[in-house]
């Protein structure tokens, strides 16, 4: 999972680019990048957080109207390795900068391929730099013979289009892309099942032209003064000039099939991707919960319920409310430390619970307390959570997950490599709850998660992916 930005306009980028990467750092705090572009491409990457990365003399070196942004979270590679930071960038055709958000399932055959076949040299393991090379190579040879500077807006993206198709047709997964192609403008494509999401802003510059934003959400959107237009649709390519013309086809059309996870716990609240509000989901992923317990246990009330921050705090609200109990902010959340889920290793995920999570006490002593959480994937955050509510005086403990039992592993951009890792893969519901130390365990149903997510909204979900909660794989598995 990560955070991809791409702006175009007619006033220099890097500011907006550094902007948005801060207002996607919930999606990726590995590591970020920048490349810009006016008669070359210019970059910066780092590993850690966007502030730490990008001093004012970095952003001033940033020079161009157009560029692109990513903030990582790894899913495929070398997870610690500098060479893997985003975005990537090849000389030919042009001088293409590439920012990918996604997973490649295919990528060990389409590397061979890239390698022996398109002679192209990959630096790095990531299927994203992979990507890149695939989507120029297969671009070039489209090219071969053009001069592309001559080539029409239209000319070019006729090419765009068909390279697109090509990259689509050769790949399984999940892709949310967007680049840069010097002297021609700003790419962006989508996955003909829309897994991860992409969506389009835009405003009006000071010279009356139209400027755009592509990004993984819209959070940064109303702050940069741009609009929300709509998604980038499933199967679409999009090509955007530097003189605002704007084009774009729907090149494939599949069953759109958006990632679940993303409402349950990666997006913003305030985000608003495939048409359904991230903040109302799980508004009525909390309702469903409180109905559910209701049906299971009647009249049986928590003292209090307390969720587990930030994520779960909008469906512990929903759910305190279909309860008619207490709801309490009995946990404080260090905002300094990073998300547990995206960190790394699940030794740093464990310590770093008891330092981004302090109990009130007198929120909690001596009182059945109810924690409402997104989702229990491996179990280290719960547990640990669960042992310090208990040190603090609880009587008992009731601990709910708005997600079903996570029960596979997931190929389309979420780290979650092996059933090893997850407890529900390997465990009846009654030895996760003696694990978690808990007195009663209650995880959301499935097609409760799935209305929560389609209920509302204006939307074309034909059924949100949900592989990890043993849904088909709709793009396959690797090899």
């Amino acid at each position: 999972m990560c955070g991809i930005v791409g702006v175009i306009g007619r006033t220099p980028v890097a500011m907006q680019l550094y902007d948005s990467l801060i207002q996607l750092q919930h999606r990726g705090q590995d590591a970020a990048g920048i490349i810009t572009c006016d008669s070359r491409l210019h970059f910066k990457t780092g590993t850690g957080f966007v502030r730490d990365i990008f001093e004012e003399r970095h952003i001033r070196r940033l020079q161009g109207t157009m560029g692109i942004g990513h903030t990582r979270y790894p899913t495929s590679g070398d997870k610690a390795g500098n060479d893997e930071v985003q975005p990537f960038w090849t000389s030919v055709p042009n001088g293409i900068a590439f920012a990918h958000n996604g997973n490649i399932v295919n990528h060990k055959e389409l590397t061979h391929e890239v390698i022996q076949h398109r002679r192209r040299y990959l630096n790095t393991t990531s299927d994203s730099e992979m990507l890149m090379q695939l989507f120029s190579s297969v671009l070039e040879k489209r090219l071969d013979g053009c001069e592309s500077l001559a080539l029409s807006d239209e000319e070019f993206f006729s090419h765009i289009e068909k390279s697109v198709s090509e990259v689509f047709t050769l790949t399984r997964g999940s892709i949310s892309a967007v680049s840069i192609i010097k002297d021609r403008g700003l790419v962006a494509f989508r996955d003909p099942h829309g897994i991860r999401p992409l969506v389009l802003g835009e405003r009006m510059g000071t010279d009356g032209a139209k400027e755009y934003i592509v990004a993984s959400e819209n959070t940064m959107f109303y702050m940069l003064g741009y609009t929300l237009v709509r998604d980038i649709l499933p199967g679409e390519a999009v090509y955007i000039t530097p003189q605002g013309k704007f084009f774009s086809n729907r090149i494939v059309t599949e069953a759109f099939n958006p990632c679940i996870f993303e409402y349950v716990y990666f997006s913003r609240p305030d985000a608003m991707m495939n048409s359904v509000s991230v903040y109302r989901a799980r508004l009525r992923m909390g309702q469903n919960l409180g109905k559910r317990w209701k049906q299971l246990y009647g009249d049986l009330r928590p003292d209090v319920i307390i969720p587990a921050p930030s994520t779960a705090n909008t469906m512990a609200l929903a759910m305190a409310k279909e309860l008619q109990t207490n709801y309490s902010d009995g946990l404080y959340k260090n905002p300094f430390i990073g998300r547990t889920f995206i960190m790394p290793n699940q030794e740093e995920r464990r310590q770093s619970v008891r330092y981004k999570l302090v109990p009130q006490q007198l929120e909690i002593r001596n009182k059945v307390v109810m924690v409402v959480d997104d989702s229990i994937v491996r179990g280290t955050t719960s547990k640990e959570i669960v042992s310090m509510i208990r040190n603090f005086g609880a009587k008992e403990i009731y601990f709910i997950s708005a997600c079903p039992p996570v029960i596979q592993p997931c190929f389309y951009g979420i780290d979650i490599p092996t059933k090893e890792e997850l407890i529900a893969a390997n465990n009846p519901i009654e030895d996760i709850r003696t694990f978690l130390g808990v007195d009663i365990l209650l995880f959301q149903e499935l097609e409760d998660l799935i209305e929560a997510v389609t209920r509302k909204g204006e939307h074309h979900i034909d059924e949100p992916c949900h592989a990890c909660l043993g849904g088909p794989y709709i793009q396959g598995v690797p090899s």
